[in-house]
């Protein structure tokens, strides 16, 4: 179905992917013989040899949701968010590309402190060219009774984070919010839109030369204007 759709490759998403570990296991060395990529979309909450494991099998890249900082994961999450930037600092290790995103939720993770502590986390593990996101909450299941998250939140967690060093930073959520877009950290004023993409085929700015090291292999898509 991937190759019919024309699809360039797999991932792996709803609910937690690790509940479908096996299934991984088995569709992601089909997929690579035929040139096709694997991702994750994950909580992160696995033990590394599950993480070594996907990779020998045949996982690209992985997108883990952090939640917020260790207060906060314990609060709402009951979880141990050390467990979580482990995993985000192996899988790095392993050679994924390897991306973070901060559900940003009035009242729970959106202090300054909690939104730095990412931040730094975040340099830590993956050092500053792997993207962070932070995207915008809306109010829905057990958490009705909070607010969506202000965009000037949001427009915080980005200029804390790339205060901190982080050169890749997003806002999601947001259609057309103009911290959607890829900005070249050393000239800072080129973006890269989904809809004109004009990164080198050397994988530079067309403006200042920079290396983007986020930017994977050069593709022509037969379906869009790439």
């Amino acid at each position: 179905m991937t190759l019919k759709s024309n699809c360039q490759g797999t991932s792996i998403s709803f609910n937690e992917p690790t509940l479908l570990f096996e299934y991984s296991l088995d569709v992601f060395p089909i997929a690579r013989q035929k040139g096709l990529y694997n991702n994750y979309v994950s909580n992160g909450y696995m033990t590394v040899d599950t993480l070594r494991m996907l990779k020998d099998a045949g996982m690209d890249a992985i997108k883990f949701d952090v939640k917020g900082d260790k207060e906060a994961v314990q609060k709402y999450c009951g979880a141990d968010v050390d467990f979580v930037w482990r995993n985000v600092g192996e899988a790095k290790r392993l050679g994924m590309h390897v991306e973070v995103v901060n559900l940003v939720i009035p009242g729970v993770n959106d202090e300054d402190e909690c939104l730095r502590e990412i931040a730094q986390r975040h340099l830590k593990e993956l050092g500053p060219d792997s993207p962070l996101h932070f995207t915008q909450f809306y109010p829905t299941y057990r958490m009705l009774n909070r607010p969506g998250t202000p965009i000037k939140i949001l427009e915080k967690a980005y200029t804390i984070a790339r205060g901190e060093g982080v050169n890749y930073v997003y806002v999601g959520n947001v259609p057309g919010h103009k911290f959607e877009n890829t900005y070249c950290p050393n000239c800072k004023e080129f973006g890269f839109e989904v809809v004109k993409y004009v990164i080198t085929e050397d994988k530079k700015c067309p403006r200042c030369g920079l290396g983007i090291p986020i930017v994977g292999k050069y593709v022509k898509s037969p379906r869009f204007h790439l």
